[in-house]
Formats: structure tokens, C-alpha cells, sequence
């Protein structure tokens, strides 16, 4: 009964992350560059992407924390690899944000809302749902094995891939202004934004897609599902204004959006 309620659960977040991606095609999420009055107050953008991540990152802990096989190493390691990007974006990430930009109240609420609703779809299942007797989770039937697995080796590596790319990303968005009383926009260059307008995402995409893989659970592609409906319409929006502009460049090196040479 439990199980089949967890289920459920997880098919109405795709529900939403499927209604959550045709909306985003026709509302803009306000923030960043997009940011416009529409959306209400706002709030310092260094506090707010720390109040929107922090929820996240403790909640995973109290999950960790409640389950009787917490020290299992296999569990333990995927928090460990899950904890390293929310501790980046939750202690680091913030506070190397330059400029006075702002973040809509609105908008930091519904990030602290769905981080919640993630940290139970996987945190619960990773230390909870996967031991379930009835039907336990391919790693804690491989034990440890399940390092030579090649969901966890193919998983991880693109952890990893996507985890650089949206770092290095993120920080040649950091330097495109060199004056912190700067407001223009600039067009990024180099590494992954020679192929696409929003490497940044595209590290992201990557980055989850490997999480759902080397879990090899359905929890972690629910995530991939909720990554892709946010961050692909946002990209969209992003080569919209890019066009706009910046059109002579857009037009000489012809960009993608999100996935190189596809979309």
C-alpha cells in the first residue's frame, strides 16, 4: 500500500512537470535576465538562491539521518554525490554572484517548494523505499557490487561531465560584467557556448540525467523530467532575448539552445 502511494505520487510530480513545461513555453519564470515587475518583490539575489537551496541540502540530511541503513555505503555515497552539487549551490554558489540583481519573492517560494517535494522523492526513496522487502532497488540487491555496475560507472562519469561544464559555465557568466555597477547584458563566449546560448543548463541536464542513471531508480528520472521541463522552455526564452540582442552574433555563430547541435 505504502509503495503504491509513493508511485503515485512520483506520476502526479510528472504531471506537473509535464504542465510545468508547456506553461514555461508561454510565461517566463522572472529571474536572471528575465526578471521583470510582473512578479512582485523581491529579494537580495545571494539570499535568495541560498533560501531557495538550503531546504534541499538539510532535508536530504534529516533523510539520511532517520534511516536505519544509513550507513550503508552504497546509500551513502549517492548522498555524498547528490550533496556535493546542492553544497556548491547552496554555501558557494550564491554568495559569488556579483551585481545588486534581485530574485522574485514568488519565484524562491516555488523553488523551496519543489526542492522539498525532490528531497522526499529522493532522499525516501535512497534511504527508505529502495530497502522495501517486497521489492528492493537493484543497488541494495548488488551491495557493493553495484560500483562495477554500469549504471553506477556510466552515471557518475556524466555526474561528474555535467558538474563541470555548468561550474565553468557559471563562471564565465560571473565575468562577463567586469564592473559591479554594471547592468548591460553580454553575449557569453567560449567552452560549451559555442555550440549552445545556455551551456549553464545544459551542464544541468547532464549533470541529473547521470544521477537518475547510476541510482538506476525511478525517483532520479523523475528529477531528469523536472530538470528538462524548467530548464529547456528557460533556455528557449534565453536564445529568444539573445536574437533580440545580440542579432549579428547569433546570426555568425548560429547557437543552439540547450543541446548541442540538436536543440
Amino acid at each position: 500500500m505504502f509503495l503504491s502511494a509513493f508511485y503515485i505520487y512520483l506520476w502526479v510530480m510528472i504531471a506537473i512537470a509535464i504542465a510545468t513545461f508547456i506553461t514555461l513555453y508561454h510565461v517566463e519564470a522572472g529571474y536572471g535576465m528575465l526578471r521583470n515587475e510582473k512578479w512582485g518583490k523581491t529579494i537580495n539575489n545571494q539570499w535568495a538562491w541560498f533560501f531557495m537551496e538550503l531546504p534541499i541540502f538539510l532535508a536530504m540530511i534529516v533523510l539520511w539521518l532517520s534511516s536505519p541503513y544509513k550507513w550503508n555505503v552504497v546509500p551513502l555515497v549517492f548522498l555524498l554525490i547528490f550533496q556535493s552539487h546542492y553544497i556548491q549551490r547552496t554555501l558557494i554558489f550564491p554568495f559569488l554572484l556579483k551585481g545588486k540583481g534581485r530574485m522574485p519573492i514568488g519565484i524562491m517560494c516555488l523553488g523551496i517548494s519543489f526542492n522539498i517535494l525532490n528531497a522526499m522523492m529522493q532522499g525516501y526513496w535512497i534511504f527508505h523505499v529502495a530497502y522495501i522487502p517486497d521489492s528492493p532497488a537493484l543497488f541494495v540487491q548488488a551491495g557493493t557490487g553495484w560500483f562495477h555496475s554500469w549504471q553506477f560507472i556510466l552515471g557518475t562519469c556524466l555526474f561528474i561531465a555535467g558538474y563541470f561544464i555548468n561550474l565553468r559555465s557559471d563562471y564565465i557568466i560571473r565575468h562577463l560584467r567586469k564592473d559591479p555597477e554594471d547592468t548591460k547584458h553580454y553575449f557569453p563566449k567560449g567552452f560549451m557556448f559555442k555550440y549552445v546560448t545556455s551551456a549553464n543548463y545544459f551542464g544541468e541536464l547532464v549533470e541529473w540525467l547521470g544521477f537518475a542513471i547510476l541510482t538506476w531508480s525511478i525517483p532520479g528520472l523523475v528529477f531528469f523530467v523536472w530538470t528538462f521541463a524548467n530548464l529547456v522552455p528557460r533556455a528557449h526564452a534565453i536564445h529568444k532575448r539573445y536574437q533580440n540582442e545580440f542579432p549579428e552574433e547569433m546570426k555568425k555563430r548560429k547557437p543552439k539552445r540547450i543541446i548541442p547541435f540538436i536543440y
